[in-house]
């Protein structure tokens, strides 16, 4: 299946957790004067318009990005705003950065980004942004299993599938223990939505089984309209790097008010 557009929910508050943390990781791992790689399973466009009538549709951005910086959820300093506000100088107050954007902020000439987006337009588009990466167009489980272990061989995957279909779930804790196995020092974050129904509740279960020593921080929100199923969303960080148990519990700290 490749219907899923991303555009309809870029910025929500599942992107909220999901960028701050991200964010947080890269600003950690560029700190060090050592090249690293990225690499991204599922990459999408990489930048969205919050003001294009897909965001408009769902109101979702106004509930997530939106409310976050009227209110300032974040610090000043948090490494998020410093992503959103170099995209923003660039491509207008309404532009938003996908994690391949977000990725381009914090890396430097030396270290390596591979990017996968099976999907034709969203490819397409990524194209038009994504020139700092190594750019595929495949399944991104196969491109990370190919490319793993990368050079250099510090770094990070981020594996953000859309879950359009329940085998999906199944699946993930395979790929992620065969990759794993490949990259045993790289940090390798999953994404993965809280639903009403549960489904997700099995992988999780089989990824704490499997790895014991990753994070796993999950936050809960309202959905974002009646009968919408995703009610929260969730990180899984194998090797998560010193200090982000901290900062995911401050992350999670800014859901009690929703």
């Amino acid at each position: 299946m490749l219907s899923y557009q991303h555009a309809y929910h870029a910025g929500n508050l599942a992107d909220l957790q999901k960028h701050a943390l991200l964010a947080w990781m890269l600003d950690y791992l560029t700190a060090k004067p050592k090249p690293l790689s990225y690499l991204e399973t599922h990459a999408g466009r990489g930048l969205y318009d919050l003001a294009g009538p897909e965001s408009e549709k769902t109101g979702e951005a106004r509930a997530g990005i939106g409310r976050a910086l009227t209110e300032d959820w974040l610090p000043a300093d948090h490494p998020l705003l410093g992503a959103l506000d170099q995209i923003r100088r660039l491509h207008g107050p309404d532009a938003y950065p996908g994690s391949p954007l977000i990725a381009r902020y914090f890396l430097r000439p030396e270290d390596e980004a591979h990017l996968a987006e099976l999907h034709p337009a969203e490819h397409e588009a990524l194209s038009r942004v994504g020139g700092f990466a190594h750019l595929h167009r495949q399944d991104g489980f196969a491109m990370a299993k190919a490319v793993c272990p990368p050079t250099p061989r510090r770094g990070m995957l981020l594996i953000d599938p859309s879950y359009e279909v329940k085998a999906d779930y199944d699946a993930v804790p395979r790929h992620i223990a065969q990759i794993a196995r490949k990259w045993n020092v790289g940090v390798i974050a999953l994404w993965y939505p809280i639903l009403t129904d549960d489904r997700q509740k099995p992988m999780i279960e089989a990824l704490r089984r499997d790895q014991p020593e990753a994070l796993i921080s999950e936050v809960r929100f309202p959905p974002a309209r009646p009968g919408h199923g995703m009610v929260g969303s969730g990180m899984f960080v194998l090797n998560p790097p010193y200090g982000l148990e901290d900062e995911a519990r401050r992350i999670k700290a800014l859901y009690t008010r929703l």
